[in-house]
């Protein structure tokens, strides 16, 4: 059996980096696990903003106001719901920080997780200049949805970290089993990525005078919803190949769980369609988005390598 060794380098440990302790690689996945479950928190409350129309409780950025960095009494709920999303955009940074950190200092070195940890941490402040141009732009529906993207590229990226992080040989797997996986990663992405369209399409704008991508509301939700028809049938097909032939328990297991969430989300979305989009059935239906990000990418990540 071959494997496909990760990058292992030794360096000496000398100036700053002595002062941060040596983690093992279960703190470092301790640490991916809280930098996925902190950016599943910001789309939530970034989702919450948005569908209670606070986008501009906080009218400008940096700052909250022309005069202040926190809301004032006259902003009200939208102020305080829109700072409140600010605040924990800190503790996402402070997060990844953390996590650049432990993967910096463990050693052998893992260039792999370097990149992929350094990668993860440059999105926090991407994500937050783009949240800026959004509210100076006024809640412009593409700069919005492209602001939601970043966290799903976060979770992918730090789900990859702790996927790579394992100390275990990587099992082989049939070609079928290893497409099925590839199929699955690209709709979840094109079903989210399209979901940002029927959001931006929508009524849930994130302020009464915000203007809309211009998509026909019913068609981009039938083309949604035939990517999630075929997301489901690709996924079913997975599970049952991965029960037919020689694959990990892992992948039997995360395959499953993938099936599972994505009958969930489906049932979600399309109550929330048939009901008039209630504000809190989108927020779930979103936070099932982030949590499909992260169960796909494992999935991709225990694929494995090709079967001899």
């Amino acid at each position: 059996m071959t494997t496909v060794p990760p990058t292992l380098e030794t360096e000496p440990v000398n100036g700053f980096w002595r002062l941060v302790p040596e983690p093992s690689l279960d703190v470092v996945r301790r640490w991916g696990w809280a930098s996925v479950v902190v950016n599943i928190g910001i789309v939530v409350t970034g989702g919450l903003v948005r569908l209670t129309g606070s986008g501009l409780g906080c009218p400008t950025w940096p700052q909250c106001t022309d005069t202040s960095y926190v809301p004032h009494g006259e902003l009200g709920m939208h102020g305080a719901i829109e700072f409140g999303n600010r605040l924990l955009g800190f503790v996402v940074a402070a997060v990844a920080i953390c996590t650049w950190l432990v993967v910096m200092r463990y050693r052998p070195r893992r260039t792999d997780l370097r990149r992929l940890a350094t990668a993860a941490a440059l999105g926090v402040p991407l994500q937050a200049i783009i949240g800026g141009v959004s509210v100076l732009t006024g809640l412009n529906p593409w700069i919005v949805s492209a602001h939601f993207l970043v966290s799903p590229i976060i979770i992918t990226l730090t789900v990859a970290m702790m996927r790579r992080s394992r100390t275990s040989p990587y099992p082989h797997t049939p070609p079928v089993v290893r497409a099925l996986a590839t199929a699955c990663v690209v709709a979840v992405w094109l079903a989210v990525a399209l979901g940002t369209l029927v959001t931006g399409a929508g009524p849930h704008s994130g302020d009464p005078e915000t203007g809309r991508n211009g998509f026909n509301e019913t068609v981009i939700s039938q083309l949604h919803a035939d990517v999630v028809f075929g997301l489901l049938g690709v996924t079913i097909a997975l599970v049952i190949a991965t029960r037919v032939t020689a694959t990990s328990r892992a992948l039997r297991q995360l395959a499953a769980w993938l099936l599972a969430v994505e009958l969930l989300q489906g049932a979600v979305g399309f109550t929330q369609y048939f009901t008039g989009l209630p504000w809190v059935l989108v927020l779930i239906h979103m936070f099932f988005a982030a949590v499909l990000i992260a169960l796909v990418t494992a999935v991709y990540g225990e694929r494995g390598t090709p079967a001899t």
